[in-house]
């Protein structure tokens, strides 16, 4: 027996003739909440990264994530449909973002503020990936919201009929997402940020966030239903699958370089 989907409208108001949806809400949210968040660690850090300094970071990240999600999906995801129709990837609101693409943006714009700045990217990158998982959680619970990025068909009781994805039960890999990628992954961060032996260590919350969210989203691809123009890939892989591997891996130099430097500077 599967469960209901529950029907919400994507539109969550309209404001005369634009509509708001719950995905760019989603994002709004994250933004502010995350913001917040680095704030409150800042002030804990060693070099108490002011709110001033973070608000500033701020423009970089959206910039990053935006700009980033949007290239990543085009040259990850469908290249030769963006090849053939360039002016469609200015259409951000037709949906197509790539988490992988945002995180390239997101260090892009971390090295940027830091060079600028004259601050360690590893310090400013700590406090981005603790403050991520708020996105990640909001993000995925609004793709469930739209019914999109669904999972593969399952016997099990809890799997959810999603319209347009045909009459048989599926995972809802996107509420699996928000909680292992999201929720768990921010009361990791939230813990570790609390350990002084942590604090005193750049980057090295940047490796645990990129070997566990790759570790994770490896995982739970197992469950969710490949793009229909792209499918199974090399060994019957996914295309998130193959992209989750690098993060691993560049999450272990994080942790091996953290450690072997002992205590900041």
């Amino acid at each position: 027996m599967a469960v209901t989907f529950p029907m919400i409208d994507p539109i969550a108001f309209s404001i005369g003739p634009v509509d708001v949806k719950w995905y760019g809400l989603a994002y709004f949210f994250g933004f502010i909440a995350g913001y917040g968040y680095a704030c409150v660690l800042g002030r804990l850090h060693p070099r108490n990264i002011s709110s001033s300094t973070l608000s500033d970071l701020l423009f970089y990240i959206i910039l990053g994530v935006v700009i980033g999600g949007r290239l990543g999906y085009v040259v990850f995801y469908d290249l030769g449909y963006y090849m053939d129709n360039p002016l469609q990837v200015l259409k951000t609101w037709d949906g197509g973002m790539a988490f992988h693409g945002g995180v390239i943006g997101i260090v892009i714009g971390v090295l940027l503020f830091g060079h600028y700045r004259k601050i360690s990217p590893y310090i400013l990158g700590d406090l981005v990936v603790s403050v991520t998982p708020i996105g990640l959680l909001v993000g995925r619970i609004a793709n469930f919201i739209n019914a999109e990025l669904y999972g593969r068909v399952t016997t099990s009781s809890w799997g959810v009929v999603f319209p347009g994805a045909g009459p048989d039960p599926r995972h809802a890999s996107q509420l699996y997402e928000a909680f292992f990628e999201g929720f768990v992954l921010l009361i990791l961060m939230a813990g570790l940020n609390r350990l002084q032996w942590v604090r005193e260590r750049s980057g090295f919350l940047v490796g645990i966030f990129f070997v566990y969210y790759g570790i994770a989203r490896a995982a739970i691809e197992l469950f969710r239903q490949p793009d229909a123009h792209i499918g199974f890939m090399i060994g019957g892989l996914t295309r998130g699958q193959l992209l989750s591997l690098p993060m691993i891996l560049v999450g272990l130099f994080f942790l091996w370089r953290s450690i072997a430097r002992g205590r900041n500077a």
